[in-house]
């Protein structure tokens, strides 16, 4: 038997984007996003409201997304509690430092070691923009031995929308594009 909920946001996982631009002036700002995801091979697409960020992203026509983890949690939380146009001071309050992108007008967290580098291409609506991937970067730190990101040397996070908690994505289970040829 299963059990109706309606239309709701229960899609799991749910990736705890960090969305980062700089303002008019240049001054670094960051926000939670859980709202979006990898909709073409170099492309994204995020929802993030009406915040000082997407008021940012029209100014700059950039972006980065970084990957929350389970070290930052309370950081990054922060950031989504917590608008850049009350608290000017919200980056440092949250602990966060950036270096500026090489590849596009935005800055990249140093504390979270996985970002992904986006100019606009689109404007959806107010809220809603789908992004070209210019760059992914990532702290040597959570490096493997092939030289490409491991998860087992960082612990990204997920949103669960339906008791509103961060999880730590698990364990390695199975081998993409590959375990399902034992049927043929």
């Amino acid at each position: 038997m299963r059990k109706n909920f309606g239309v709701k946001t229960y899609l799991y996982p749910q990736p705890v984007m960090i969305i980062s631009t700089y303002d008019e002036l240049g001054n670094p700002n960051a926000m939670n996003a859980a709202w979006g995801g990898i909709c073409d091979y170099d492309k994204i697409i995020i929802d993030i409201g009406n915040h000082k960020t997407s008021e940012n992203i029209k100014v700059t026509n950039a972006f980065t997304v970084s990957i929350a983890d389970e070290k930052h949690v309370v950081e990054c939380d922060y950031v989504g509690l917590v608008s850049g146009r009350d608290e000017p001071e919200k980056m440092k309050k949250a602990g966060f430092t950036t270096i500026r992108s090489e590849f596009v007008n935005a800055p990249i967290i140093n504390e979270l070691p996985l970002s992904l580098e986006c100019e606009v291409i689109k404007i959806i609506d107010e809220s809603r923009y789908i992004a070209k991937i210019v760059n992914v970067s990532a702290d040597e730190t959570v490096l493997g031995e092939d030289g490409k990101p491991d998860l087992s040397k960082f612990s990204p996070i997920t949103f669960d929308p339906v008791h509103m908690k961060y999880v730590a994505l698990g364990k390695e289970v199975g081998n993409a594009f590959s375990d399902g040829k034992m049927i043929k």
